[in-house]
Parts: structure tokens; C-alpha cells; sequence
């Protein structure tokens, strides 16, 4: 029997014992292919062909997955090649297939490798951050924007992308709205990209699920890039301080950031005044994209306003003719 004969019938044996989550799809002398596949989305698939030197000479290796990106595929390929270059003259596969296998099972953010990919090159610029924690199977995402810095925590679960990655704040020097803006909604990304609709519009496409990583990092770079240097639409001042220090933290104190419903924002006092002062009907409408603003604070109906503002100005005049009076 020569050696290739007995490594197939060894590999035939020993690899669903010895290499966890395997399974041979083939183990003939034209080519042996064996299924590593944690979970469906942590799948390769390694493929074994041999030449008449074999094993004098390297066996050609070729690594598929419909969910390991190609990049990282291809990289993958060529450490097994330098691996199995270290056994010429001796059984090949075998260890290969163990490398693979330990692969998925330390590289757990193996099945969002192209999300990060897409990540590095499309979103992340600047003093962005994004590192990997592949022990914790999460990724660190790290995002400034002068004196502001945001910093969160994304671990991805062991069936992701069926299960939404779990966002977490671990350092943030924004205005409470935003961080629990960006919490918040951040969540919710993340849940809308696997969870369909509670009411399916009667024309909407079916829902398809999507990897929520990417949608929930392009987010949180995008907001907190975005609102370090706005102005206030009331006033047309900068709506934050240039120093985090001096941020207004009194919920209900003059210059304290209220962001509405449409995302702009404004400082109390001046959203207050605004909200407060005719003309009221069909509602306030924001001064940039002329959309009603609706914010938690502000639940009054149209006709109390109007009736606070008359008694308010009521009131003013009495006050006024008793000065008159005395003057």
C-alpha cells in the first residue's frame, strides 16, 4: 500500500473523531474534500488534490465558503500551504485540516470578515477606530471628533448574522441626548436588520435578513461626526461647547441640547420660546427641514398652547397697566 493509499484510508477513519464539526464529502485519490462547519455561517470547506510526486511534493489546497470572505480565504490558503510545505515527504491533510479547524474556532469574527473589511475601507477614517477582540468575539469601535470621543462595544453572538450583534457603551463624553441617541437607536438598527416589521406595509418587499454590524458602526461614526460642530436652529449659535467640560448638564437649564424628532437640534431655551409663541397653528415646524417638531418634553395639544400663551399675555398687560398706574 503506498503512502497516499494509506493516509485516505486513515483520513477516512480518524478525521470525524480527531477534527471537530467535520465531515469527508469525498477521500479517493483524485481529490479528498472534508466540510468543517461550526455553524452555518462558520463554514469551510477544504479541498485536497494530489499529484503522481505527492507527498514529495505539496498537495494543492483550496479553501471554499458561500460565507468566509474571499480575502480572507485566500490567506487562509496560503498558511496552509506553508504548513503542509513543512510535512513534504510525510501524511499532508491531516494537519491541515486541524489549522483550518482551529482557524474557526479562534477566529470567531471569521463570519463577518467582509463586514469589517467593508468597515476599514468605506467607513473608518480619520482617528476612527476599529479593533478586533477575537477571544471575546466583539470589536472595539473608537470614534472622535474634536474634544468628543465615543467608545462601544459590539459582540457578535455564535449564530450571527441570525442574531443581532449586542451594543454596548463603555466610554462616551457627549450630551446625555446623545449617548442615549446613540444607544437607542443603535439597538434598534440592529434588531430591524433581523427581526421583520410587526405590520408589513401590503406592498413591501419580503424582509430579508442582514449582518448588522456595518449598518450599526456606519451609524455611530456618522452621529457622532455629525453633531460635534451644528448650530442651534433657534439661535443659530454652536448648540454644544467646544470643551465637553462645559456642557450644560440641568435637563432643563437655557443651554441644555434638545435634538427633535427630524434629528436637528436646539437649545432648550430656545426650543421652549419657540414651541411657546404664536402663531401655533398646525403645529411647530423645524426651522431646517420644516417638518413638525415633536420632542417628549413638549406633548401639549395645539389648543392649550394657544390658551397659556393668551393667559400668559393677559397677565402681562395687567401687570403692565399696574405699572403705568403707579408711574
Amino acid at each position: 500500500m503506498g503512502i497516499l493509499e494509506a493516509e485516505l484510508q486513515e483520513l477516512q477513519q480518524c478525521v470525524p473523531r480527531v477534527i471537530a464539526d467535520s465531515t469527508v464529502e469525498a477521500c479517493v485519490p483524485a481529490m479528498v474534500r472534508v466540510k468543517i462547519e461550526k455553524t452555518k455561517y462558520k463554514q469551510i470547506t477544504a479541498c485536497f488534490q494530489f499529484d503522481s510526486e505527492y507527498p514529495k511534493s505539496r498537495a494543492l489546497i483550496e479553501l471554499k465558503s458561500r460565507y468566509v470572505s474571499d480575502k480572507l480565504l485566500d490567506g487562509l490558503t496560503k498558511l496552509s500551504e506553508e504548513l503542509a510545505d513543512k510535512y513534504l515527504g510525510k501524511p499532508q491533510v491531516l494537519h491541515v485540516l486541524r489549522f483550518v479547524r482551529n482557524f474557526i474556532e479562534e477566529n470567531p469574527l471569521c463570519c463577518c470578515s467582509e463586514e469589517i473589511s467593508n468597515i476599514r475601507k468605506k467607513i473608518i477614517e480619520g482617528s476612527d477606530e476599529l479593533k478586533l477582540r477575537q477571544k471575546t468575539s466583539s470589536v472595539i469601535l473608537k470614534v472622535k471628533q474634536g474634544q468628543y470621543f465615543l467608545k462601544f462595544n459590539l459582540t457578535v453572538p455564535e449564530n450571527y448574522p441570525d442574531q443581532q450583534i449586542k451594543v454596548e457603551e463603555k466610554e462616551c463624553n457627549y450630551p446625555p441626548v446623545f449617548r442615549r441617541w446613540f444607544c437607542a437607536q443603535s439597538v434598534e438598527i440592529a434588531r430591524q436588520c433581523v427581526e421583520p416589521p410587526a405590520r408589513m406595509k401590503p406592498k413591501a418587499p419580503p424582509f430579508v435578513l442582514k449582518p448588522s454590524m456595518e449598518p450599526v458602526v456606519s451609524f455611530l461614526i456618522d452621529e457622532a461626526h455629525r453633531y460635534v460642530d451644528l448650530e442651534c436652529k433657534g439661535c443659530g449659535k454652536r448648540a454644544i461647547p467646544e470643551d465637553p467640560k462645559d456642557t450644560e448638564m440641568d435637563e432643563y437649564g437655557d443651554l441644555h441640547v434638545e435634538r427633535v424628532y427630524c434629528g436637528h437640534i436646539y437649545h432648550y431655551n430656545c426650543l421652549d420660546t419657540y414651541i411657546k409663541t404664536p402663531p401655533f397653528q398646525k403645529g411647530k415646524m423645524c426651522h431646517t427641514c420644516g417638518l413638525r417638531i415633536f420632542h417628549d418634553k413638549w406633548k401639549l395639544t395645539q389648543e392649550t398652547v394657544e390658551a397659556r400663551w393668551a393667559h400668559k399675555q393677559a397677565r402681562q398687560r395687567e401687570l403692565d397697566e399696574v405699572v403705568d398706574f403707579l408711574s
